[in-house]
C-alpha cells in the first residue's frame, strides 16, 4: 500500500467519526439546559450572519478557483470550513440556554418553512462529510477527486449556508428577547 492510500484511509476514518460525532452531540446538547444562564438571545442574527457570510465566501471561492486563483480559493474554503464550526458552537449555545421558538405563522406559508427547515436540517448533516472528504483530497493533493467531489459539495453547502438565513428571516419575528 502507497503513503498515500494509508494517509487517505486515516484521514477516511477521521471523517467518519467527525461525521457522526458531530451530529450526535449537537443531539445530545439540545436536550441540555445550563441552569442559572441568561438566555444568549442575541446570537441567533449572529449565526444567521454567519451563514450568509459562509455563502458568499463559496460563490467567491469558486470564482476564485475558475480564476486560477488557487491559495485565494483555499484560504475561502479554510474560512468556511471556520465559520460553519463557528455558527455551530453559537448554535450549540443558543440551544443550551434559550427554549426553541415555535414557528408562528399559519396555512400555507407554515409548509413552507417547515419543508425549508426540514430540507435544511438533513442537508446540515450530509454536508459534514462531504466537506470534510471534498477538503482531505484537496489537502492530498488528489485535484481530480477533489474537483469531482466539490461540484456535488458545493451546490449542497452552498443551500445549507442559504436556508440558514431563510429560515433565520422566517422565524425572526417570533423571538422573545
Amino acid at each position: 500500500m502507497s503513503t498515500i492510500s494509508l494517509k487517505e484511509k486515516k484521514v477516511n476514518r477521521g471523517i467518519l467519526i467527525i461525521s457522526i460525532l458531530i451530529p450526535v452531540v449537537v443531539a445530545v446538547l439540545f436536550g441540555v439546559r445550563i441552569p442559572n444562564v441568561e438566555p444568549l438571545g442575541f446570537l441567533p442574527p449572529i449565526y444567521a450572519s454567519i451563514n450568509g457570510l459562509t455563502a458568499l465566501l463559496l460563490i467567491i471561492a469558486v470564482w476564485a478557483i475558475k480564476n486560477g486563483k488557487q491559495q485565494l480559493h483555499q484560504n475561502l474554503m479554510t474560512s468556511c470550513i471556520a465559520l460553519s464550526l463557528l455558527f455551530l458552537v453559537m448554535y450549540v449555545a443558543y440551544h443550551m440556554t434559550s427554549d426553541s421558538t415555535p414557528f408562528g405563522g399559519e396555512g400555507f406559508i407554515k409548509y413552507i418553512y417547515y419543508i425549508i427547515l426540514a430540507s435544511h436540517i438533513i442537508l446540515s448533516i450530509a454536508i459534514i462529510p462531504l466537506v470534510l472528504h471534498t477538503y482531505a483530497r484537496a489537502y492530498l493533493k488528489n485535484f481530480e477527486k477533489h474537483r469531482k467531489l466539490a461540484r456535488i459539495t458545493f451546490p449542497i453547502w452552498l443551500y445549507v449556508a442559504v436556508t440558514g438565513v431563510v429560515v433565520y428571516l422566517m422565524i425572526s419575528p417570533y423571538y422573545s428577547y
